[in-house]
């Protein structure tokens, strides 16, 4: 739902994040000329957005228009600003792909305080944070911000409290240079931050995004198209681990994902006869609530709590939390498969190039996720494509990324007016 804020983006923004639809197209003639220039070159030749609309496929650019627009592209320098939920991020971006600079502030010691995300808490921490964060970004890359050609900030989903701490970071970036804004939404850059990995990644291509806050399967036609397969009905995967590692008394200062993939190499997946979710229902949807209650009950009949964490325990009771952990880890992974396989069947019923499966998101860091979706991707003759963990996980680098495939297309705010106040009331892209 959208929720009115001070400050983010203007309310056209927030609509256009919904639909993953960014932004309205910014006109060129207001942008410094050297911006226009570099939009008019880059849209019209670059490979990396073929758009019919924008080149005819049966048109081929020269050797010296590609070679322009190629410098072009590089010459962009694009600022990433990430503050969705628990992690302060930062990122300098090149149009052609080369991370300039990545900087993120972990609340981990928050999450383990807390036993979760602390809306409040975690504001409180970005607002701490993110003008070192911003500028240790700018200082890595060895810019500054008057070397920018614009700036990218996440829009949304996330806690409302989190994202205008990095939306008003961005705004006053924009404001004090002269530089346009780019919204991104979260999830597409999860999905985008691919085509920088794997530059032969092109649409149309499947993703599965999954994450804390998310499990969605999507159809990407073209950058701000997409079709949405499938989707959480109540909690995410992410969730799930969390919970689970929490109850299993694992230290969460690493993540309760990380943390219980670790303790479940130690466990038999077999051990527990866990339900897989919904197989009667014949779509693309999760849900988790139902497996997370299975957890509650086969920990609760052990007889051990939270209270003893697992670095105290007996040999005993920490191979019975082991093999908990395994066999949760067995069906979680084992609903994606089947939630998966079928999303690939009806995606290439849709179109029958797709070539690529993308798995991304924080739960994407998982390597036994990313062997078990490796295989359904084999299975049926695609190739799965993930990030390498540092850009799994929040990060400054994807929301800079997205922010350059959708300026080069025009999609972008015009820079703030310099006499804009800073409690502008606008509109963010908000869970809560």
């Amino acid at each position: 739902m959208a929720a009115t804020l001070l400050p983010t983006l203007s309310p056209a923004v927030s609509r256009a994040a919904a639909a993953f639809l960014l932004l309205r197209r910014g006109p060129a003639k207001s942008l410094p000329s050297t911006l226009r220039h570099f939009v008019a070159s880059v849209s019209s030749s670059s490979p990396a957005t073929p758009s019919p609309a924008i080149r005819p496929p049966s048109t081929v650019a020269s050797s010296s228009t590609v070679a322009r627009a190629t410098h072009a592209r590089r010459d962009l320098l694009m600022l990433g600003i990430e503050t969705s939920c628990d992690d302060t991020a930062a990122a300098v971006v090149r149009g052609d792909g080369e991370i300039l600079s990545q900087v993120v502030s972990s609340q981990a010691d928050l999450l383990a305080r807390y036993g979760g995300v602390a809306p409040k808490m975690a504001e409180e921490a970005h607002a701490l944070v993110i003008d070192q964060v911003v500028q240790k970004a700018l200082d890595d890359a060895k810019l500054s911000g008057s070397d920018l050609s614009a700036v990218a900030v996440t829009v949304g989903p996330g806690l409302s409290l989190c994202l205008r701490v990095g939306v008003h970071k961005a705004r006053q970036v924009a404001k004090s240079f002269g530089l346009p804004i780019v919204g991104v939404h979260h999830m597409e850059a999860h999905a985008l931050v691919s085509r920088l990995v794997n530059k032969d990644l092109d649409f149309p291509f499947l993703a599965l995004l999954i994450s804390g806050g998310h499990n969605l399967l999507v159809l990407a036609h073209s950058l701000g198209q997409y079709v949405q397969l499938g989707t959480t009905i109540d909690d995410a995967i992410g969730e799930a681990y969390d919970k689970t590692a929490r109850w299993l008394g694992l230290d969460m200062r690493k993540g309760g994902g990380p943390a219980l993939e670790e303790l479940a190499l130690d466990g038999d997946p077999d051990a527990v006869k866990f339900r897989v979710p919904m197989r009667q229902h014949k779509d693309c949807n999760f849900s988790y609530a139902g497996l997370k209650t299975q957890v509650r009950l086969a920990i609760e009949s052990k007889n051990f709590t939270d209270d003893i964490p697992i670095s105290s325990a007996s040999e005993e009771d920490r191979q019975s939390r082991a093999n908990i952990a395994a066999s949760f880890q067995r069906v979680a992974v084992l609903h994606l498969e089947e939630r998966c396989q079928r999303a690939v069947e009806w995606a290439l019923k849709i179109e029958p190039s797709i070539k690529y499966f993308v798995v991304s998101g924080g739960v994407a860091s998982n390597k036994y996720v990313r062997t078990r979706l490796n295989q359904v991707a084999e299975n049926n003759r695609l190739q799965l494509v993930s990030p390498p963990p540092s850009l799994c996980t929040d990060n400054g680098v994807m929301i800079a990324w997205t922010g350059i495939e959708h300026f080069i297309a025009g999609r972008f705010e015009d820079p703030p007016a310099a006499d804009e106040p800073d409690d502008t009331q606008v509109c963010l892209l908000a869970c809560i």
